[in-house]
């Protein structure tokens, strides 16, 4: 289950269940690369949300997210991200209470980290929503399994709980979206207006009555946080039929966006030319 991809001082960390592995000296072994070396060999090897999107942030730290293996749950040493040296030493618990992200970003105007987090499932089509979150200090506790999108108490978790205990979402994005990837905007190709806001890939729902989600949200931030989110690519969905499902965003480097969609296999790129 290889999801994540990180790249530094030369060498590609992929990401699997229970281990990450590195490619060292890739970019002159592209067509020959050499076996992978093992660099962290003890992650929790449960599949369930076992998918490991990995990243290094301004820190150096390698950051990655233990999802919960379940759909709700109560068990040590998951629903967080952590981050480590990129040998896996040294690691420290920067996110609690993280049902499960799959996509993060540092916000370049003041460093901090923002995630996306998947609700739970099993409580009925609108609730709860998915989620943005910052990362304020770490260690924060962002509800999960007692509270869910700041605001409900989970009916197995949630009894002597108060969602007032846990830090709430930066923005709430509708229930059963699936809320992938996020990236913020650094570059000069776009309108100048979109330096500094983010985008969040929306991979859609699977178990919802009407279908959710399938689209690419533009998140306006101001003052380190969010101000709006507002369409930005859609037509995913032709009615109830699913014609693409948006995985991740990334800045290629002319400044123009990237997006992966793992039903049509495909990976678009929007690039502005003006005009209205």
């Amino acid at each position: 289950m290889p999801v994540g991809l990180a790249f530094r001082d030369g060498a590609l960390y992929v990401s699997a269940v229970d281990r990450i592995v590195r490619f060292d000296a890739i970019e002159s072994r592209l067509d020959k690369p050499a076996k992978p070396v093992v660099a962290v060999s003890d992650l929790p090897d449960k599949d369930h949300h076992g998918w490991r999107y990995i990243a290094f942030g301004p820190d150096g730290k390698l950051y990655v997210p233990l999802g919960a293996p379940c759909n709700i749950c109560d068990e040590p040493g998951f629903a967080s991200i952590t981050r480590m040296n990129a040998d896996g030493s040294e690691r420290e618990v920067v996110a609690r209470g993280v049902r499960n992200t799959v996509g993060f970003d540092w916000n370049p105007a003041d460093g901090k980290l923002w995630f996306t987090d998947n609700g739970r499932d099993w409580l009925g089509d609108d609730a709860p929503d998915d989620e943005i979150n910052i990362v304020a200090t770490a260690g924060a506790h962002f509800g999960y399994p007692y509270c869910h999108a700041g605001s409900i108490l989970d009916p197995e978790f949630g009894a002597g709980k108060s969602c007032a205990d846990y830090r709430a979402p930066a923005a709430n994005l509708g229930a059963h979206v699936a809320a992938l990837g996020l990236r913020f905007y650094t570059g000069s190709q776009f309108p100048a207006e979109y330096n500094g806001d983010a985008f969040v890939a929306l991979h859609g729902s699977w178990n919802r009555s009407k279908k959710s989600g399938y689209a690419v949200k533009r998140v306006q931030v101001a003052n380190g946080q969010v101000s709006a989110v507002t369409p930005f690519v859609e037509g995913f969905l032709d009615g109830e039929k699913t014609l693409g499902r948006p995985v991740d965003v990334i800045q290629a480097s002319d400044g123009s966006l990237l997006i992966s969609d793992d039903y049509a296999n495909a990976i678009y790129r929007v690039r502005y030319v003006g005009g209205k």
